[in-house]
């Protein structure tokens, strides 16, 4: 891809309003809590053990160096744009929380010298122990890593890269800078805003739209409730009941794609890999997800041939896609194998594809029969995959009616599941002039 002009003045420009905006709202967020009798922390016992390693400054400091180079590697003005948003978005978050929920650091550094010691001094100079979680270190470098490695294709620099990048993560502990809680927080900050602001595509409020359909609302609470009770279990019994708040983020995002955001929250792209983002941010939920998948389908994990070389089934693992020449993949929670020729429409789990979902959906199983076998699949390959199947026989006349198309479908896969909001629009399809 060819870089459009202009670039390095626009990350100069980004840059000039960054760099001040970070130190005058960290100094201040500092000093204002340092001003406060109310601040807390947030220790775990086995933190004691946590050496000290004052070389570990280096790669801290490092972050800075990265920061601005950061800006050198967008390849459009797009690319720049967000990243620099989802960078002052980071900014925005954990200054809030260093607020709203002040911790303290409660470890002592012991008196360094040379010039590692002189770094620790030079960092004293304007860093206090008050800002804690979620750590603005990680939640930027979070952010910066996933624009190196965007950018790094060589495999020997992306080792490289990927090294670095976790040794700067390592550093905020072994500096003793943080406490853990303070990383994962963090991380999940950085992460929220890398899916806030994309790198291409439309941004996630942009395809927002109250749900209609009163089954999307009943999930959408039902996911909610379970976010809630999640929480509430992590902060009532604290410890390592705290990684509770992970799933219950998890829960509460899929609970916002059902209400308000769609297939699209889950930022499923046209290669069937989920954003980095989305598989930090959702990655307690899709591992439930893959389970309940293999699960359901554990005593027919095969897929079925209904006819003419297409095939019906659950979501494959690498070696089951290989069988195949084409790929049309109605999920969007689970990440799909690399195939030629493959067509990713997303569609939310329990809710039935809109009618020009299907439409594209035979359209392109028809053309994908060209190459080869076709293998059309959803989690577990009983129904928004089946209506697809449906919708395929109906629009290539192979199946005069819904009733006949289900009824072919079912004698190959007898477990299919089409709801009355599937057969609904498949049989709006039926009527298409």
């Amino acid at each position: 891809m060819v870089r459009e002009a202009g670039l390095i003045r626009r990350g100069v420009l980004w840059l000039l309003l960054l760099g001040p905006l970070f130190f005058l709202s960290y100094g201040l967020s500092n000093s204002y809590t340092a001003s406060r009798d109310d601040v807390g922390s947030l220790v775990f016992a086995w933190e004691r053990q946590m050496p000290l390693w004052p070389w570990t400054i280096i790669p801290y400091w490092s972050i800075d160096l990265l920061y601005g180079l950061s800006f050198l590697l967008p390849l459009t003005h797009r690319e720049m744009d967000r990243h620099a948003l989802a960078l002052l978005s980071a900014q925005v978050i954990s200054v809030s929380c260093f607020v709203l929920w002040p911790l303290r650091f409660t470890f002592e550094r012991p008196e360094l010298t040379g010039l590692f010691g002189w770094l620790f001094d030079v960092l004293m100079g304007f860093d206090k122990p008050f800002n804690q979680a979620p750590s603005l270190h990680i939640a930027l470098l979070v952010i910066i890593w996933t624009m190196f490695a965007r950018h790094t294709r060589q495999p020997v620099l992306r080792w490289l890269v990927h090294g670095w990048m976790g040794l700067i993560g390592v550093s905020v502990l072994t500096t003793w800078q943080h406490h853990f809680i303070d990383v994962p927080t963090g991380a999940l900050a950085g992460l929220a805003c890398v899916w806030l602001w994309p790198h291409e595509g439309p941004l996630p409020w942009q395809q927002a739209r109250l749900a209609h359909d009163p089954k999307r609302w009943r999930l959408a609470a039902c996911y909610t409730l379970g976010a809630l009770l999640l929480a509430l279990l992590g902060l009532a019994f604290g410890h390592a009941a705290l990684w509770l708040l992970w799933p219950a983020l998890s829960l509460l995002l899929v609970a916002l794609n059902y209400a308000l955001l769609g297939a699209g929250g889950f930022q499923k792209g046209a290669d069937g890999r989920l954003s980095v983002a989305a598989l930090g941010l959702l990655g307690p939920y899709l591992l439930g997800a893959w389970i309940n998948s293999r699960l359901w389908t554990w005593r027919r994990p095969q897929p079925d041939e209904v006819c003419d070389g297409v095939f019906l089934g659950r979501i494959p693992g690498r070696a089951e896609a290989s069988a195949f020449a084409g790929m049309v993949d109605m999920n969007a929670e689970l990440p799909a194998p690399p195939l030629t020729h493959y067509l990713c429409l997303p569609s939310l789990d329990l809710i039935a594809p809109d009618q020009p979902t299907l439409q594209q959906a035979a359209e392109a199983i028809e053309h994908l029969r060209q190459h080869g076998t076709v293998l059309v699949c959803c989690a577990l390959g009983y129904s928004r995959s089946a209506c697809a199947v449906a919708a395929w026989l109906l629009v290539s006349g192979r199946c005069a009616d819904a009733i006949a198309a289900q009824t072919l479908i079912r004698k190959a896969r007898p477990g299919i599941v089409l709801h009355p909001a599937h057969r609904q629009a498949l049989q709006r399809l039926e009527r298409r002039p």
